[in-house]
């Protein structure tokens, strides 16, 4: 109806005003539902170029808009120039018919259709098991992703594996450090090392396997690679838990293998956006608005974080996808914008790069702030968390608030078994409904085809129109990239459905009635349930 509406919109402009640039076409719910079903303020936005008045725009608007009668049953004006729409009965139940007709695939657009995008996402250094910390950045990224594949793209979801640098010389001296203290030589353990019990259990294998082989060769690269394998491992086990598959990984040491890093770095020097001063490489970011120049090399030689970064996306555009979206904490919020500065001057176009960026994680528990340590075994690690509360709750919590926002994990409300419990709200609807299916199925044959324009209750017509917005909240979700807005929506739908099963009886009904009422229900058990499969949650046929 969206499309259709501003298609008749666009017409009448056109019949109207012939010389104008159509504007985009906002389309919203009035605030009250008595008014319409759609909304346009279309004749304010018009009012400047015009030079006209918004109500008057309305009118001839309204005056020249030529619609089916079997898709609207009327068109209103309201306030200084709003313009109302009220959907026809009829439109309802045929486009009721079309969730049946489409199924699984209820939802799916083709707004992206023909994109490439490619979301980029934990890419945590590999340096220990993945923490809470990583899990807000895990879930958006994954559900970001599945929300661009119902808009209609072709989407790569992509870990960058980060193994170079100097983290990844501190995780192997303290792999070895455990492993000659294991094996009771008497070191010290590194200034700054991880001291994790992790590492304590990374080093106890390698003595099993390797015995003390490199008891005198403590620099041995085997104690990093190792290292690095096994908590590859341990990551790769969290994400399939949490319901996540990556399609691709790339390697941070291939950039320096296959000279992506010199290339970067000569390119910027060719356009004198980098100079040497004590010993550093700088890259010039004040001419980019910044206050201070920015190192790329440090005085040792080693470059810093944004370099490869640099390198890395000139790769991911390279490699020819339409959109590439970047899921970073806040702490990138004053960094990404470097490499975004570098690949304009280098030639690629900056608007394909897309940055999400989210807020932290705090955990709750007993009503106060948790502080999280490394040291300690309460709830550091993704695993320990989905232990203790479970997966689809674990994803639920991690999306249930905007990117933007704070989040605090509520480990009571998260352990919640009851309606309380945000993500059991929507699961059990689900299973109500499949409790009422398997009920009606038990005592009723219907014969017959269905009539659903027996459905003219308040509440059925609230539920028919609640299921017909789910199109439009996926794509809402998917351009803002806001997992959230696609929760509120099931949440309503939810509220919805109880009340109409608290106000139209199934069981003892007229059997034509009931079977259209059977019918409204399969529908909302159809779009519930693709719902939760693109928050990858579970739905559940019985709780």
């Amino acid at each position: 109806m969206n499309e259709y509406l501003k298609r008749i919109i666009t017409e009448a402009l056109r019949r109207l005003y012939p010389e104008l640039e159509i504007p985009e076409i906002h389309l919203e719910k009035p605030r009250i539902a008595e008014h319409g079903d759609l909304a346009t303020n279309v004749a304010m936005t018009l009012a400047k170029p015009l030079r006209m008045p918004p109500r008057g725009i309305a009118e001839a608007l309204v005056n020249e808009l030529k619609y089916d009668e079997s898709q609207l049953e009327s068109v209103d004006l309201a306030g200084p120039g709003f313009i109302n729409f009220k959907f026809s009965p009829n439109w309802l139940y045929g486009a009721l018919g079309e969730v049946f007709e489409k199924g699984d695939s209820y939802g799916k657009g083709t707004l992206l259709e023909g994109k490439r995008y490619q979301v980029e996402f934990v890419s945590a250094n590999p340096t220990g098991p993945l923490t809470v910390g990583h899990g807000r950045n895990a879930v958006l990224g994954d559900t970001v992703a599945r929300l661009f594949e119902w808009a209609g793209a072709s989407v790569a979801r992509e870990y960058y594996f980060n193994n170079a640098g100097r983290q990844m010389r501190v995780l192997g001296n303290s792999v070895s450090a455990r492993y000659q203290q294991i094996l009771g030589k008497d070191v010290e353990f590194p200034d700054g090392g991880y001291e994790g019990e992790y590492i304590r259990d990374i080093a106890a294998k390698m003595v099993e396997e390797y015995g003390d082989t490199y008891l005198s060769d403590p620099e041995n690269v085997i104690f990093k690679e190792t290292a690095e394998k096994v908590i590859f491992e341990d990551i790769s086990v969290t994400l399939k838990r949490m319901n996540i598959k990556m399609d691709t990984y790339f390697n941070e040491n291939d950039l320096y293998e296959n000279g992506s890093i010199d290339d970067v770095l000569k390119r910027l020097e060719e356009k004198d956006l980098v100079y040497k001063e004590d010993g550093a490489v700088w890259f010039r970011t004040t001419k980019f608005g910044k206050e201070k120049d920015t190192v790329l090399v440090k005085s040792t030689g080693e470059p810093t974080y944004r370099l490869p970064d640099i390198a890395y996306h000139a790769n991911k555009l390279d490699r020819g996808y339409d959109v590439c979206v970047d899921v970073f904490g806040a702490d990138h919020i004053a960094t990404y914008p470097d490499v975004i500065s570098a690949l304009s001057v280098l030639g690629y176009d900056k608007n394909r790069v897309d940055v999400l960026i989210y807020q932290f994680v705090t955990i709750v528990q007993d009503g106060k702030p948790f502080k999280m340590s490394t040291r300690k075994a309460n709830f550091v690690t993704l695993d320990e968390l989905m232990d203790e509360v479970g997966s689809d709750v674990t994803r639920f919590f991690f999306l249930m608030r905007s990117p933007g926002t704070h989040l605090e994990f509520d480990i009571a409300q998260a352990k919640e078994s009851g309606e309380k419990n945000p993500v059991f709200y929507l699961q059990y609807a689900f299973a109500r409904i499949q409790s009422i299916m398997r009920k009606v199925q038990e005592t009723t044959e219907f014969k017959g085809e269905v009539d659903l324009k027996l459905l003219s209750h308040e509440s059925e017509i609230k539920v028919i129109k609640s299921l017909l917005d789910f199109p439009d909240w996926i794509i809402s979700a998917a351009m803002s990239k806001e997992p959230h807005r696609l929760i509120n929506y099931l949440n309503e739908l939810a509220t919805d459905f109880h009340k109409f099963y608290h106000d139209c009886r199934i069981m003892g009904e007229d059997e034509k009635l009931a079977q259209a009422r059977v019918q409204l229900l399969q529908a909302v058990s159809l779009v519930m349930k693709n719902g939760l499969t693109i928050l990858g949650i579970e739905a559940p046929e019985r709780m």
